[in-house]
């Protein structure tokens, strides 16, 4: 019997085998035999898998460590026993376990088979096995080995393995794994669209060459889930991505998971998993119906403020004052030298060329109200073609840009519109009332902020409308009559 059968597991197949000592009894065969029986013995011990075997006669030859804790019995215990009759399997069952395992003798490749086995200590155990012939020297059946794993143990490790290829074929979010070097490894389908490019093009590129902004971000997000772990909720990331359109600005929910290898005896880190979903539209639909909010609210705290105004010329710049916070940063109220302007008299031929007299401006230097002027009605010098002129003849919004000009082609280009020399962003809206035209406010931006779209510029308009009222009715009551 060799070292690894009397310490509890074979290294043959049958239950006995001869001496291997040269005639003259030396011991170096032996020795051989010795460390390749104790290497098989470690090797078998250390699988993760419960393992048997059995002899061509159905005579357990191998029982390895997985095989004891699962069931309880000894490697002792259990070599030299004929099948699983009465201590392993129920006697009622016996011949069919023992008929099913070792049918694998004359079948081709593995068989897989469930059946419930018994525990020391009485308890049963369902186990999915795995069994495949042995073959002898000669190439005939010598035996069959038998691999079994507890049936939870098993489904587990198959879910997990079917989620992992679900996530990377079917998930209707993006899934992608980035190395420690925080570089793609592996991309499924629905990240790969997301980046606009293809799953294999992806993979260990920098994500700086992935995406045009946000990839700091992203970047510091790895790193911190890299050494800390997973962050308790998602984050919202904004993002820019390279497309044959241009750059489209996303905003992605973003999830992470760390990576560590289960075959370490420390954890070591082997990525993260980044998981994420556009959230681009709902976003815009929420930052759109905040802004509503805040702009509702605007309105309606400016009607309760004007309303409490003696003279209808502060109502109205307190209705400017309110509109501009968080939508311009410069605004001011130009109105029509003479009075106000009726459709009937609209053509320029008639009526001659509309001057605009700037009568409120808020201050260009610290926060403040606007101030009130163009007592003198001396008109402002715009030049043909000024935005506010186009206002008044179209009797509608227009917007204007600088554009991508220069620091200081824009400075000129504001300067020479007689607007705030940092203005790059106008729109101008007219004044309306009782179905003439008072005037023009105009709202202006700065370079920090974006150009004015067609929502700001319903906005603008349902401020001109009660500016209009207020500079109207100042007109009607006259500087006599206002107190």
């Amino acid at each position: 019997m060799s070292a690894s059968r009397r310490s509890g597991t074979t290294d043959e197949l049958g239950p006995d085998e001869p001496e291997r000592d040269g005639p003259e009894g030396s011991s170096g065969g032996s020795e051989g035999s010795a460390g390749g029986s104790d290497l098989l013995a470690a090797l078998l011990d250390g699988m993760d898998a419960a393992l048997c075997a059995f002899d061509a006669d159905g005579v357990v030859t191998h029982w390895n460590r997985e095989a004891e804790r699962i069931l309880g019995w000894s490697a002792t215990e259990a070599v030299g026993r004929h099948g699983f009759a009465g201590w392993a399997v129920r006697k009622a069952d016996a011949e069919e376990v023992e008929a099913r395992l070792m049918s694998a003798m004359d079948a081709p490749g593995r068989q897989v088979h469930e059946f419930a086995l018994l525990t020391k200590d009485g308890g049963r155990v369902l186990v999915r096995t795995q069994s495949a012939a042995v073959r002898g020297p000669d190439g005939k059946p010598a035996g069959v080995y038998c691999a079994f794993s507890e049936v939870h143990a098993q489904i587990d490790l198959e879910r997990s393995i079917a989620l992992s290829e679900a996530l990377f074929e079917d998930a209707s979010w993006g899934v992608v794994l980035v190395d420690a070097d925080l570089r793609p490894a592996v991309v499924n389908a629905h990240a790969a669209r997301a980046l606009g490019i293809g799953r294999t093009s992806v993979l260990g590129r920098p994500l700086g060459d992935l995406l045009a902004q946000g990839v700091e971000e992203l970047e510091s997000a790895l790193t911190h889930v890299l050494a800390e772990g997973a962050p308790p909720a998602p984050a919202e990331i904004w993002v820019s991505v390279r497309t044959p359109e241009g750059e489209r600005r996303r905003c992605w929910r973003c999830g992470f998971v760390r990576l560590a290898s289960p075959l370490a005896e420390e954890p070591v880190p082997l990525g993260v998993g980044w998981l994420f979903q556009d959230m681009t539209e709902a976003k815009q639909a929420e930052q759109e119906a905040a802004l509503l909010r805040f702009r509702t609210n605007q309105l309606h705290r400016a009607a309760r403020a004007a309303a409490e105004c003696d003279d209808p010329a502060d109502a109205a710049t307190v209705h400017l004052d309110f509109a501009l916070a968080g939508f311009a940063d410069h605004a001011l109220i130009d109105r029509v030298a003479g009075g106000a302007v009726a459709d009937s008299d609209a053509d320029e031929e008639a009526s001659g060329p509309v001057r605009l007299v700037r009568v409120a401006v808020t201050p260009s230097g610290a926060p403040g109200p606007s101030l009130l002027g163009g007592e003198a009605g001396l008109p402002v010098r715009y030049a043909e073609g000024h935005p506010a002129l186009q206002c008044v003849a179209r009797a509608g919004s227009v917007r204007a840009d600088a554009g991508s000009m220069a620091a200081e082609q824009a400075r000129a280009w504001a300067v020479g519109r007689q607007w705030p020399a940092d203005a790059v962003h106008a729109l101008c809206a007219v004044l309306r009332s009782r179905g003439r035209t008072l005037g023009v406010v105009t709202f202006l931006r700065g370079a920090g902020r974006s150009a004015f779209e067609r929502s700001d510029a319903v906005y603008a308009e349902d401020v001109a409308v009660r500016i209009a009222a207020a500079l109207d009715l100042a007109g009607v009551l006259g500087p006599g009559q206002r107190r």
